[in-house]
């Protein structure tokens, strides 16, 4: 959690120069009347990196365990991303790359969210994602790639560990004349702690920046990343606590390939005057994937295009101060995005006597997200302002069933989603807020084929229809706040989200086998929750100091007189959930840190008759920075308890003998070092 000395007054011009990105970041969050934060890259980069839940640990109200240690991060904000699970696209979440939106009708795929090379990541938990285009329940999550200005001119990186763990990047960053570049490579691999979880990834990120003027900027950018992924499916809690480290029966050949995913963008910033901003940007999606299965094989590729449009204003009424943003943010499948189930298995068929490769299912669908949102900010009192806002929504989807039935369906549904704020700033440092916000989450384009499935034939198990699924909305109240009082850092919010319809699926043994699931509305559910993070100095002693921060996550969602559960807590998602880490650093270069995760057993299916155990890891790191240069090693070591625990829980129906197949354990006690050199 970064606070950085953001006061109030850094917000009323936040492009001052001489300010790092991350202090400007900070200050501009603090316009914001709800809960966010800023993730700042020296802290992260101090140990591991493997991936980007590294970067969301100790961030209050985000729960981002990284199942089976991959790219698949299970991804939830106020309880966003339930339906998802570690599926390969984050949903329910916004997710932007340097301004520029990353998630497509489908999610995002999670293979674009490579950690290094990020200078910092901005969090906007809920509706206070509202000003970026995000309506969803979990908020927006913008992560921010370094440029020439910020980069070493060579800088090298290598991790390695237990598990087959090594990392390794080489990148390179400089500024010339008007033009500035950066550019990462990266290289993984991870035989796995678990079986069948072998993981390899090769990425490159680039961007090229070129400053016309004063007043006008632009800015290219490019990632590729190629990956393969084990996939072990899911083991119950007796089989976590007896044997971790095994596969689920029948899935030890199992794993997607990602061949090749491009992403390419553009942001170009316009300085209309002294008071007004113009930001127009878009992005390109190429996302090819192959989901070698059970018994089939499922190859498809997602093209996505993506525009935003962004104004923003600073105006003086009667001596009010007042700030207004108007935007546009859509996103748009390219082309029909064809799905085909083939034979991967034979012998599964036999009865039918089809060969491998032969087409079993084939389906199409699309979609598009439109977001066209207005706000402003006034000072309607001293130091007292008040934030009002609405947007419009537009997600039509379609699909089409094409082999071995034909069948067609279609929705476009339009909402409305008003926000209204406030934050009195008691000091330049200290204030409280609160807001109610419209959330407008339409099921994905991949969602509504969760229809009727086929009894008979080679293709039975799988979806033959569609479902009219409604689009999950919810009114959140939110009230909190946030502050620094000599060199202690606060911030605390309480939520309470009214849901309906909300998009909830469920796993059954069928669904597993094909990489489905079946989704539906929900009845009325409630979400609340307190998000609580704290930093503070324990001990400064001439030029060392120890320090403590906490991260703790209350979240309590549920059923609301359901006809089948009643008033059930809704699986998924731990109640408590907290970090801590207590940090040393020295003048002279070493610093170390300890630090301990917590959480509360999770439901694993609706009917609440099974649940993960609850669990503690404590982590201990070492590390050396030489004073005044960009070297560093580290030696970290994890999970020195080998505690056995479930990192992610995907919900099922109902428990079988009081148990459930729908966990995935954590890595066990592993070494990890790492050594990290840059130089002009």
């Amino acid at each position: 959690m970064y606070h950085g000395g953001a006061r109030a007054t850094d917000a009323e011009d936040v492009r001052v120069t001489g300010r790092s990105s991350v202090r400007r970041a900070a200050a501009r969050l603090v316009s914001v009347p709800g809960g966010t934060s800023v993730v700042d890259s020296k802290m992260i980069l101090r140990q591991r990196t493997a991936s980007i839940g590294d970067w969301l640990a100790f961030q209050p109200g985000v729960y981002a365990p990284a199942a089976t240690g991959d790219n698949d991060v299970h991804l939830s904000m106020r309880g966003s991303g339930i339906q998802s699970g570690t599926g390969s696209g984050r949903v329910g979440t916004l997710i932007l790359i340097d301004d520029l939106p990353a998630s497509r009708t489908g999610g995002t795929p999670s293979e674009l969210l490579e950690p290094l090379g990020l200078q910092y990541i901005e969090i906007f938990r809920g509706g206070n994602g509202f000003d970026v285009g995000s309506l969803q329940l979990g908020g927006a999550i913008n992560l921010h790639t370094l440029t020439g200005y910020e980069a070493k001119t060579y800088q090298a990186r290598i991790e390695a560990g237990s598990f087959g763990y090594v990392k390794e990047q080489l990148s390179s960053g400089k500024v010339i004349g008007k033009s500035d570049y950066y550019i990462s490579v990266t290289n993984s691999y991870r035989s796995g702690y678990q079986q069948n979880t072998k993981v390899s990834n090769f990425g490159v990120n680039f961007n090229y920046g070129y400053k016309f003027n004063d007043s006008v900027d632009t800015r290219f950018f490019f990632r590729y990343r190629q990956s393969f992924e084990g996939q072990p499916n899911y083991l119950t809690r007796a089989q976590i606590a007896t044997n971790p480290r095994q596969a689920r029966v029948g899935y030890t050949n199992t794993y997607t390939e990602l061949p090749g995913t491009k992403y390419f963008g553009n942001r170009t910033r316009i300085r209309v005057d002294g008071k007004s901003d113009l930001e127009l940007g878009f992005t390109y999606i190429d996302a090819p994937m192959d989901h070698h299965l059970a018994t089939l094989r499922l190859p498809m590729n997602v093209i996505a295009a993506s525009g935003i449009i962004n104004y923003t204003r600073k105006d003086n009424f009667s001596g009010h101060k007042s700030n207004t943003t108007i935007g546009v943010y859509t996103t748009v499948n390219v082309g029909n995005n064809v799905y085909n189930y083939r034979v991967r298995s034979p012998s599964a068929y036999s009865a039918y006597g089809l060969p491998m490769g032969t087409l079993v299912n084939r389906w199409l669908r699309w979609g598009s997200n439109t977001v066209f949102h207005v706000s402003n900010d006034t000072e309607v009192l001293k130091n007292v302002w008040l934030t009002t806002g609405g947007a419009l929504s537009y997600s039509p989807r379609s699909g089409s069933t094409t082999y071995p039935v034909q069948n067609h369906f279609g929705i476009n549904p339009l909402y409305f989603a008003p926000r209204g704020g406030f934050r009195y700033q008691i000091t330049p440092d200290i204030r409280i807020y609160g807001n109610v916000t419209r959330s407008v989450q339409p099921p994905t384009d991949y969602d509504i084929l969760s229809g009727t499935q086929y009894q008979s034939g080679p293709a039975k198990g799988l979806n033959e229809g569609f479902q009219r699924l409604k689009p999950q909305t919810a009114t959140t109240f939110e009230i909190g706040s946030e502050g620094t009082f000599k060199g202690q850092h606060w911030s605390i919010s309480y939520y309470h989200s009214s849901v309906r319809n909300e998009l909830l699926s469920v796993m059954t043994a069928t669904s597993a086998l094909y990489n489905t699931s079946v989704l539906s509305n929900a009845s009325p559910t409630t979400h609340q929750g307190v998000e609580l993070g704290l930093s503070h100095k324990i001990f400064k002693w001439d030029g060392n100091e120890i320090y403590l921060m906490h991260a703790y996550t209350y979240q309590n969602f549920r059923y609301n007189h359901d006809p089948n559960f009643g008033h059930n807590r809704l699986p998924g998602i731990p109640e408590h959930f907290y970090q801590a880490q207590l940090h040393a650093d020295f003048k002279n270069g070493f610093y170390s840190s300890v630090d301990v995760e917590v959480a509360s057993s999770i439901y694993a299916t609706y009917d609440n008759k099974a649940k993960s155990a609850p669990y503690h890891i404590y982590n201990l790191t070492f590390g050396y920075l030489w004073p005044q240069k960009s070297r560093r090693v580290y030696l970290q070591l994890h999970n020195l308890a080998n505690k056995h625990y479930a990192t992610a829980v995907i919900p099922v129906y109902t428990a079988t003998h009081g148990d459930a197949a729908a966990e995935m354990p954590g890595d066990g006690f592993g070494i990890f070092a790492g050594i990290d050199v840059g130089f002009e």
